[in-house]
């Protein structure tokens, strides 16, 4: 078993940033792929972005790249969703999500590729 939990959401204005974290435990030694997906009332969990350790490779939406970046931890316990720029339509709950295997590219933005989710954290973007 493997367990997330997510931290840092809360409240921003339009255009300020703000930083989540998912802490892994319970073995998380083999934890090798981890992701960030989301979702806002009324629609579907999309994918935001993902860090795969075996290749230190960082995958990102297009509706966030060059705002949002991952980084994780030296231990990879942790991973870290840094945003910047928010606007209104950033506006979700953030779930953290993570496979012990390697995920290959072709699935990596897609949810069933994971096994683990965390609780999920409320991100609100309004001034």
């Amino acid at each position: 078993q493997l367990d997330l939990v997510e931290s840092g959401g809360g409240l921003v204005q339009p255009g300020g940033s703000l930083g989540l974290s998912c802490a892994a435990s319970g073995g998380s030694s083999g934890v090798l792929t981890m992701a960030w997906f989301r979702q806002a009332p009324g629609k579907e969990r999309e994918f935001v972005g993902a860090f795969r350790r075996s290749t230190r490779t960082t995958y990102y939406a297009d509706s966030v790249k060059g705002r949002f970046t991952i980084s994780s931890d030296n231990a990879d316990n942790t991973v870290y969703l840094q945003m910047n720029s928010l606007k209104p339509e950033d506006t979700a709950v953030y779930y953290c999500a993570a496979k012990r295997q390697h995920v290959i590219t072709s699935e990596i933005r897609q949810s069933r590729a994971y096994d683990y989710w965390g609780q999920g954290t409320q991100v609100t973007v309004s001034s």
